[in-house]
């Protein structure tokens, strides 16, 4: 059936118009633009040039007969020819002309309209990379994997961006053209395909999205008007305006844009790259500004959509509802509990790592949701942080183990797989996945993928070229203690190619059981009700120590209570756990069925209660199985 998307209600702050072309049913279009810097704009059509009318607050607009796929360019004050900021698509290249495209003329099947997300608080992520994820790079070769992420247990699929960038590989963080879907991976079209695939899956779709900076190639932004500020500086360029003249036509092309992909997309959720990078000194803050046109539009299409934010500042506001004065972001990334994971299993206390202590901090951030919420940090040099309520569940936050910039910012790009041993690795799944937060994987993990996943760029620019790599190997080298002329090429094409799946370990007996190990821990997590809450008032620390912990997971409504126990040692410990529960193990990460040793977990009673003896490096579930 051919069905419409809802379209979202416009913008914010009352600006008269809303960015980018309007296509009508009678075969015009009306042309609009927000260039203040102008004082006269032309578009320009093939070989015609139309002026636009001046309109109120820098706008300015016309509606002229197009193609519905014609191609077209801006002249401001009789200059050079520009893509529209608000371009739909790019077919050839951020620098070229734009194209027009219909949204409208999306088709949806009956099941896509009918579709409802999990909710993201039992969400299992899985963040993937278009271009890497497959040898071909596609959209429409991504679907083919997607029952196989289905089966595992995911439940959201999260898109690196895919905002329209300069060249064919890139991460998308340096996208400019930010409505346009970069063509390479498939163009608009095949991007709706995939959500809908997703969808049939069962998968909803999470999109990662760029708001604090314009990328360095392509971004004519500033020539039409001040998109950007010099008042405020992000570490990869100038930030977005948000709170200096002209800023209520900026904050609407961010709102717009954020409702483009929610309902024309019907894509279910954003996650919003370093939010403390969107330097906004107004009222409100545009986040807040955005979760709130986000949940109109929720209530008008009838299905949840999540905002997912990205921050280092390790504030609850980001979560906290508006009226509570906070910004309203469904969850956030939570790096506090990836890092004391990591500084666990691998040893490493090099920059950011040097605030973290291992095993003591992986429970500080299970029953805290922080781990620094006012505390000293050591690296930065200042107090940091603040605490997170108690009303603030869990499920707020969303963590891992691996991620493309955990993996990424390495000088080698080296995954975990490459940095500890299988029982390591198990053990820092078996944390991830029984915290009380919402695990997010990076793709291949599900199977040990040991591939790198490098940074790679492609900027046909030689200054631009240059500065990435020299900006690469100065950032980074220090986290490998690796010499800075042997940081990979970012530019060269075996850098890329370096990146992309495998997929061969997938098959192998450790790829089988590193599957089963993902697959069992989700299903856990899912059918054990103790396990299956967010609720941070019932999780307690019974245990801490330097390399072991215990961690009691209370049951919702008078469900029994589990146990998280985890020796982070190469040798075998017992953890005294003080409790009057009948206490039986029921999962172990050194299972025989997960490649592990299979060694038993072993309890004994004592006085004020039980003491689980734990194997090397292993983590252990605990059931009560007392009347």
């Amino acid at each position: 059936m051919n069905t419409h998307a809802v379209r979202p209600t416009p913008g914010t702050r009352g600006h008269p118009l809303r960015h980018g072309p309007l296509l009508h049913t009678d075969g015009s279009v009306t042309f609009r633009v927000w260039a203040p810097h102008a004082r006269q704009v032309e578009v320009v059509i093939g070989d015609r040039r139309e002026p636009l009318d001046v309109a109120p607050r820098g706008w300015h607009r016309a509606r002229l007969t197009a193609a519905a796929d014609a191609r077209y360019a801006f002249s401001l004050d009789g200059g050079p020819s520009r893509p529209d900021p608000a371009s739909l698509r790019q077919p050839e290249g951020v620098h070229e002309p734009s194209a027009l495209l219909d949204r409208s003329t999306f088709t949806w099947s009956d099941i896509e309209m009918r579709w409802q997300p999990t909710p993201l608080t039992s969400a299992v992520i899985y963040e993937l990379h278009v271009g890497t994820f497959t040898t071909e790079g596609t959209f429409a070769a991504a679907a083919g994997h997607l029952q196989a992420l289905a089966d595992l247990g995911v439940t959201h699929v999260e898109v690196m961006p895919i905002g329209s960038f300069n060249g064919v590989h890139g991460w998308g963080y340096d996208g400019v053209s930010w409505y346009a879907v970069h063509e390479p991976y498939g163009g608009p079209r095949a991007f709706a395909a995939f959500v809908e695939a997703c969808h049939r899956h069962g998968l909803a779709v999470i999109l990662d999205v760029v708001y604090n900076h314009f990328g360095p190639s392509g971004s004519y932004h500033s020539e039409f008007g001040p998109y950007q500020t010099t008042r405020h500086k992000t570490p990869w360029g100038p930030s977005v305006n948000f709170d200096e003249t002209g800023a209520d036509a900026v904050r609407a092309f961010v709102v717009d844009n954020a409702l483009m992909w929610l309902a024309d997309f019907r894509v279910d959720g954003l996650r919003l790259d370093a939010v403390h990078a969107l330097h906004d000194g107004s009222a409100p803050h545009v986040l807040a500004e955005l979760s709130a046109a986000v949940d109109r539009l929720s209530e008008q299409v009838g299905r949840p959509l999540s905002l997912i934010a990205e921050s280092d500042r390790q504030d609850p506001a980001t979560v906290l509802p508006r009226p509570a004065g906070g910004f309203g972001m469904t969850a956030q990334w939570l790096d506090d509990l990836h890092h004391a994971i990591h500084v666990t299993v691998t040893g490493e206390r090099d920059g950011y790592y040097s605030d973290y202590t291992g095993v003591p901090d992986v429970a500080r951030a299970y029953v805290r949701g922080f781990v620094y919420d006012g505390r000293w940090s050591e690296h930065r040099q200042r107090t940091v942080g603040a605490p997170v309520p108690e009303s603030v569940s869990g499920r707020h936050f969303v963590a891992c183990i691996q991620n493309h910039d955990q993996i990424g910012n390495r000088a080698r790009g080296r995954r975990l797989t490459e940095l500890a041993d299988a029982d390591r690795v198990r053990f820092a799944i078996a944390l991830l996945c029984l915290a009380p937060t919402v695990p997010m994987l990076f793709m291949g993990e599900e199977y040990g993928e040991t591939n790198p996943f490098l940074f790679f760029s492609d900027h046909a620019e030689p200054w631009l070229a240059d500065a990435v790599r020299t900006g690469r190997r100065e950032e980074f080298s220090a986290f490998d203690q690796f010499a800075r002329s042997q940081v990979p090429d970012p530019q060269a094409d075996a850098t890329f190619d370096a990146s992309v799946l495998d997929r061969s370990i997938a098959t192998t007996p450790a790829g089988d059981a590193r599957r089963r190990l993902w697959t069992d821990l989700l299903r856990l997590r899912r059918s054990v009700p103790a396990l299956a809450t967010g609720n941070r008032r019932l999780v307690r620390s019974l245990y801490v120590a330097p390399t072991r912990m215990a961690v009691l997971r209370d049951g919702p409504d008078g469900a029994a209570p589990v146990i998280v126990v985890a020796n982070a040692d190469r040798e075998p410990a017992t953890v005294p756990i003080e409790s009057t529960g009948e206490w039986d193990a029921v999962w172990s990460s050194t299972a025989e069925r997960y490649g592990g040793s299979g060694p038993p977990v072993t309890l004994s009673r004592c006085d004020d209660g039980v003491r689980c003896d734990l194997p090397a490096w292993s983590v252990a579930v605990l059931a009560d199985t007392g009347p």
